[in-house]
């Protein structure tokens, strides 16, 4: 592959030559460790990978990787209304500027590739099932612990939230939650790893794709990141084997 991003040639693009006329290091790295190397391991499939990619460069407004990877995504099996989700779903995981910065990217790549309204998800659809046992559990311990201490965020927390985002049929509830992880981690978020990543391996996410997404997201977070998160990550899963 000569070209880094050529992919999307509607969007202004790093080819191989910019990246090396900067850092022939870098280039080197790229070429090798990262798309030659750690986008082939098996643990995680490329629609994974891509999934764990997208979350993390909008979770950090990496707006010269987006044009990229969204195309790839595209290639790699994300349907265009599961990329559109993926947008929707982290407004609120990472902040609405995050989602209108990846609104902007995919608006071009979207009309370059025909996508059109009918095959992005409707404003309200069939909801999927809600595990109304668990969604109260969860309620009421958020409410006992922060209602008194923001009852707006709280109550958000579960209309906006639980009872309509995490229904959207657009994403399976596996897929939501990968995407949710991996911005948490990317964002340094650690408070919330615990909840979501359990949350994740009830919906489907195995403990060894779980460990790879550490392993990937070193590579679009920083090192830093991912490593703040493996003690949370460790805890997740030692807690899930002694139960």
């Amino acid at each position: 592959m000569s070209d880094l991003h050529r992919t999307n040639a509607a969007a202004e693009s790093l080819t191989y030559v910019d990246v090396r006329s900067v850092s022939p290091a870098l280039e080197y790295y790229t070429e090798e460790s990262l798309l030659g190397g750690l986008w082939k391991r098996p643990e995680l499939s490329p629609r994974d990978r891509s999934l764990v990619t997208v979350a993390a460069i909008i979770a950090r407004i990496q707006t010269v990787e987006m044009p990229f990877h969204f195309v790839r995504a595209l290639d790699n099996g994300v349907k265009p209304a599961e990329l559109s989700e993926v947008i929707t779903h982290l407004a609120f995981y990472a902040g609405w500027g995050n989602a209108m910065a990846a609104v902007a990217v995919a608006k071009s790549i979207f009309h370059q590739r025909g996508i059109g309204k009918d095959q992005l998800p409707p404003v309200k659809d069939k909801p999927l099932p809600l595990n109304e046992e668990v969604e109260k559990q969860r309620a009421i311990q958020v409410g006992n612990n922060f209602g008194a201490v923001s009852p707006g965020l709280v109550q958000n927390t579960t209309d906006l939230l639980f009872r309509d985002l995490w229904l959207r049929p657009a994403l399976v509830p596996r897929d939501r939650s990968l995407v949710t992880v991996s911005a948490l981690i990317a964002n340094g978020q650690t408070a919330q790893i615990s909840f979501h990543l359990n949350r994740a391996m009830d919906n489907g996410l195995t403990q060894a794709q779980a460990a790879e997404t550490l392993t990937h997201i070193a590579f679009y977070a920083g090192w830093p990141c991912a490593f703040s998160a493996l003690p949370f990550v460790k805890d997740v899963f030692e807690r899930r084997t002694s139960h």
